[in-house]
C-alpha cells in the first residue's frame, strides 16, 4: 500500500517505518527485518549464564570456518564480547580526525589491547555520508537512521580486510535494562509518547499522520507498559542489517540470542544499576577495569548540521526554527528530504 504521509510521520516519529505494508513510492518496498524468534531465545538470570550462552554460540559461530570481526565501541556491550573473539579485528570508528569522543575511542582501544585484537581505525567525517547515503536510502527503501553511513564504512573495511561476519554489540539494551532514561519511573500514557517520539510530525509536516495508535497495545489506563513497547520496538533491526549487509558481509547481533528468564529488576535500574547481568559479566572478563558509562554510539550530527537552514520541499512546514531541534533530529529532517527528492518521480 502506498501512503507517503503515513511513511514520512512514521520516519520521523520513530526512525523506521512502522507499518510493514506501508510504502512512500509504487515500486520501492522499505526493508523488514524480522527479529530473532523469542523461542529460540536461551533464557539466563545471571552473568555466569551470559557466558555460558555466549561461549557456545560464539564457539560455535568460530566453527564455520568464517572470518569474523567485531564493531568496537567505548561501552561494555561490545567490550564484553571481545572475550568470546581474541585475536580477531576489531573495527573502532573515529571522528573528526579523532578530535570527537576522545573517550571512547581510548576505551575501546585498552579493550582490543586486553585481549589481543587487531584494531582498526574507521574514520568517519560528512565525506562518508555523502558517499554511502543514496545506495543505502536505494537499499533500505527508505530514509535511513543516522548510523548507518558509519556501520557502511566499518563493514567495507572488515570485508577489504577479508572479513565475512560483522559482530555487533547490539541487543544488550533491550534484553537486559540498558534504556536507562526510558525505564527511569513508570510513565503516564501520553508523557511517554511524548518522550519517545524522535521528531513530531505535527511540528514539521503539513500533512501530518497521528502515529500515536502504535502505542496504544500498551496502553493500561493511564499509564503505559513501556518495556513491553521498547521490546517490540524494531527501528535498529533493519537500522544494523542495512548499514552492513549492504557492504556484502553478513552481521550477528551480539546479544539477540539471549533473553531474561526474570523480570527486570526496575528498582536496580533506577538506582544506577543499569544492565545489571551485563556489567557483571564486563566485571568477569575485565576484573581490573572500571565498568564503563552506557554511552550510544557517537555521531557528529550536531557538528555535521550546526549551519543548516532545514528542509524546503513542500511537505514541511515554511520557516522552521532549526535552532529548536537537536542534531539528531535534523538528520532525519535533512534525510528524509532528500529521499524524497531522489524518489520523487520514481
Amino acid at each position: 500500500m502506498i501512503d507517503k504521509n503515513f511513511c514520512m510521520s512514521s520516519y520521523l516519529a520513530f526512525r523506521n517505518i512502522e507499518e510493514d505494508d506501508k510504502d512512500f513510492f509504487e515500486g520501492l518496498h522499505h526493508l523488514v527485518c524480522e527479529p530473532f524468534p523469542d523461542e529460540d531465545k536461551v533464557k539466563v538470570t545471571t552473568a555466569k549464564e551470559i557466558d555460558k550462552a555466549l561461549t557456545e554460540f560464539y564457539s560455535n559461530l568460530k566453527a564455520t570456518g568464517k572470518k569474523l570481526g567485531i564493531l568496537l565501541s567505548g561501552g561494555m556491550d561490545s567490550a564484553s564480547l571481545c572475550a568470546y573473539l581474541p585475536g580477531c579485528d576489531a573495527y573502532t570508528f573515529r571522528y573528526l580526525g579523532g578530535r570527537f569522543q576522545k573517550d571512547e575511542l581510548a576505551r575501546a582501544e585498552s579493550f582490543a589491547k586486553y585481549y589481543n585484537l587487531n584494531l582498526h581505525y574507521v574514520d568517519i567525517d560528512w565525506n562518508v555520508v555523502e558517499n554511502s547515503i543514496d545506495l543505502l536510502m536505494e537499499n533500505r527503501g527508505a530514509p535511513v537512521h543516522s548510523i548507518e553511513p558509519q556501520l557502511y564504512q566499518a563493514a567495507l573495511q572488515a570485508k577489504d580486510d577479508g572479513v565475512e561476519v560483522l559482530v555487533t554489540g547490539t541487543g544488550g539494551d533491550t534484553q537486559f535494562g540498558g534504556l536507562d532514561k526510558l525505564m527511569s519511573k513508570d510513565w503516564d500514557f501520553d508523557e511517554f509518547v511524548e518522550r519517545f517520539i524522535y521528531v513530531d510530525p505535527k511540528e514539521v509536516l503539513n500533512e501530518p499522520v497521528d502515529i500515536t495508535y502504535l502505542f496504544e497495545d500498551f496502553r493500561h489506563g493511564e499509564k503505559i507498559d513501556f518495556f513491553g513497547f521498547m521490546k517490540a520496538e524494531k527501528e535498529f533491526l533493519p537500522s544494523y542489517y542495512n548499514g552492513i549487509c549492504s557492504a556484502g558481509i553478513e552481521h550477528v547481533h551480539g546479544y539477540m540470542i539471549l533473553k531474561m528468564a526474570a523480570p527486570i529488576d526496575l528498582q536496580r535500574i533506577r538506582s544506577g544499576d543499569t544492565k545489571y547481568l551485563i556489567r557483571e559479566l564486563f566485571s568477569m572478563k575485565y576484573p581490573d577495569l572500571p565498568v564503563p558509562d552506557k554511552n550510544p554510539m557517537p555521531r557528529p550530527v550536531d557538528t555535521y548540521f550546526a549551519n543548516w537552514e532545514g528542509p524546503t520541499r513542500p511537505e514541511f512546514k515554511k520557516n522552521l526554527d532549526m535552532s529548536k531541534f537537536t542534531g539528531n533530529q535534523k538528520w532525519l529532517l535533512w534525510c528524509l528530504e532528500r529521499f524524497l527528492n531522489k524518489y520523487e518521480s520514481y
